[in-house]
């Protein structure tokens, strides 16, 4: 039984995207590794940025340094 666990922002993903990335990664897994998709389990972690480090740097930072937007 697979258990496929995605880490992400807590940045406003929506359901719709929530839901395209679990069919999504459940499609690969099935596809590579043949596995049934009733026993294949996908967890989706929303991480607040203040928990979440990029180069040694807390995110805001990290993207306040390369001129990223703020998503």
């Amino acid at each position: 039984m697979p258990i496929i666990t995605i880490q992400i922002t807590d940045e406003g993903t929506s359901r719709q995207q929530k839901a395209e990335l679990i069919r999504g990664v459940t499609d690969v897994v099935v596809h590579v590794l043949s596995k049934p998709p009733e026993l294949t389990h996908v967890v989706i972690q929303e991480i607040s940025t203040d928990n979440w480090g990029v180069a040694g740097l807390p995110t805001l930072e990290y993207r306040r340094q390369a001129g990223a937007p703020h998503e």
